[in-house]
């Protein structure tokens, strides 16, 4: 039988990590005293694994969160790096809003997953702070999950 050419497909991101990385990332918010968050998961496909918003978060954070997410698996990297080459090259950020019909969002806070083999599984987006803490909210998910957070800096 051949192999699926996309291996995430079949070996993807379960509800049961998506859950984990959701719960995991409110509680790290929680332990800072982060203003309320909301947290996406995706999988490989783009699709919604998980929506939380944390009570009194704002309304438009589940767009934000989405886009942050969308973002980082849209175009294969953490929004960290998106937020960097949004700076250094507006009129890139501006085609890519333009392309994307608004979907991304490029400042930290998207955060891709990725398998013990490297292989990606989706992605994950908070909004409700201050980006880099919403960062770090996703990565501490991620990692509860026993994941690889990929937040687009070089190796």
């Amino acid at each position: 039988m051949p192999q699926p050419a996309y291996p995430a497909a079949v070996n993807g991101l379960t509800l049961k990590q998506a859950e984990v990385i959701a719960d995991a990332a409110l509680a790290k918010g929680r332990e800072l005293g982060l203003l309320p968050l909301c947290v996406q998961v995706l999988d490989a496909g783009g699709h919604v694994k998980v929506t939380k918003r944390e009570d009194g978060a704002s309304l438009g954070r589940p767009e934000v969160a989405m886009g942050k997410a969308y973002g980082a698996l849209a175009m294969g990297f953490g929004t960290r790096e998106l937020a960097r080459r949004a700076q250094a090259m507006p009129g890139f950020t501006n085609a890519l809003s333009d392309l994307m019909g608004g979907k991304a969002v490029p400042v930290q806070g998207g955060v891709l997953v990725r398998d013990k083999n490297n292989v990606l599984l989706g992605s994950v987006g908070i909004s409700g702070d201050a980006s880099a803490k919403d960062e770090e909210c996703c990565i501490a998910g991620i990692e509860a999950a026993g994941l690889a957070p990929d937040t687009g800096d070089p190796a």
